[in-house]
């Protein structure tokens, strides 16, 4: 068995994640849930090196080797596309591979709110696409490009750590750029994108102070910019993004993201009742009482805001698991099991 086979495995039986460990069999993950795929064997140490070395070319290995860890695309002949991490545990390889749908899905598609059209028709600013690991954040913000590839004459740039969907231009230009092949770091990327032309930029993650500064900044510049962060809720971000920076920068980003900030989309995805899982989202958006609470650093007060400016287009995470529960798309102990006052279901 190849690992291609593995891959194509992963597709027939709709999984999000295929997992390699030595001394276990492929685990796949299906519906959230991890399930090991027994006929095919345990997975020995050079089992393991035969499925996955011959992925890499060897500049590839080369960099793997040295850094322990590497994030790479990969295609099979059904024009399939996974998301490759590769790394070792316990002196032995591992894999975990995310399974990329060969179809960039529509903001129809993954339910999102009309306020989530109206900001993508901005020409400046920060939207910030938040969650856990597993949430379908790549998803959501593949969704969101190709809405303003299909709606806008604009030239996107992205920059990814591995390219997942590749767009076709429609109406817009777009540029895809990928860590190691095509740019040195998130960093330096950010610092060149100027002298590129772009309109929209899209980062596929900040990872690290540099980054965040230099995202905040680009949104500063007359350019609309869409980013991802590992983080829980909106108003973690806000600290997340804070906290990064020394305290004596902290006042200044402060100010900046008070200014920059446009909204942002926090999700999780979650099991519906007929099977298969559904975002579920948090919408924030920097109204003038978001941004002085920011400004000010009162950022606990952010959810109360949330909590009565509805009419703006703003929701919690309780209010959209009551909504989904409502509309028979989740049940009443799922949509409990992730809210943060469950005693509003009761």
């Amino acid at each position: 068995m190849t690992i291609d086979d593995l891959f194509k495995l992963a597709v027939e039986k709709n999984a999000s994640d295929l997992h390699l460990v030595v001394g276990l069999p492929p685990f796949l993950r299906i519906d959230g849930k991890l399930t090991p795929e027994k006929d095919a064997g345990k997975i020995s140490g050079k089992a393991a090196q035969d499925l996955i070395y011959p992925m890499l070319s060897e500049k590839q290995k080369e960099i793997f080797l040295a850094k322990k860890e590497f994030d790479l695309s990969h295609e099979i002949k059904s024009g399939h596309r996974f998301r490759v991490n590769l790394h070792w545990e316990k002196d032995n390889l591992g894999l975990v591979a995310r399974v990329i749908s060969a179809k960039i899905p529509t903001m129809e598609d993954i339910g999102m709110p009309q306020i989530a059209y109206n900001l993508l028709g901005l020409n400046q600013g920060l939207i910030l696409l938040t969650g856990p690991t597993g949430c379908g954040k790549s998803t959501t913000l593949a969704a969101m490009v190709n809405y303003i590839n299909h709606n806008r004459s604009a030239c996107i740039v992205t920059l990814e750590d591995p390219i997942e969907f590749l767009f076709q231009p429609d109406k817009s230009i777009v540029k895809q750029r990928q860590l190691h092949t095509d740019m040195i770091s998130f960093e330096s990327a950010l610092i060149h994108v100027l002298r590129q032309d772009p309109n929209v930029i899209m980062v596929g993650e900040m990872r690290d102070l540099a980054t965040i500064a230099a995202t905040v900044t680009l949104a500063e510049t007359g350019h609309l910019v869409l980013a991802t962060l590992h983080t829980h809720n909106t108003a973690q971000t806000i600290d997340r993004i804070i906290d990064i920076f020394p305290p004596h920068q902290q006042s200044q980003i402060r100010l900046q993201v008070s200014m920059t900030l446009k909204a942002v989309i926090s999700q999780q995805l979650i099991a519906k009742t007929e099977g298969g899982r559904i975002a579920t989202r948090e919408i924030m958006l920097n109204t003038p009482a978001i941004s002085n609470l920011i400004r000010e650093n009162k950022i606990a007060q952010i959810k109360t805001v949330i909590q009565t400016s509805a009419d703006e287009g703003m929701l919690t995470m309780d209010q959209d698991l009551i909504n989904l529960f409502n509309e028979g798309k989740i049940n009443k102990e799922t949509a409990q099991a992730h809210m943060s006052s469950p005693d509003l279901l009761e």
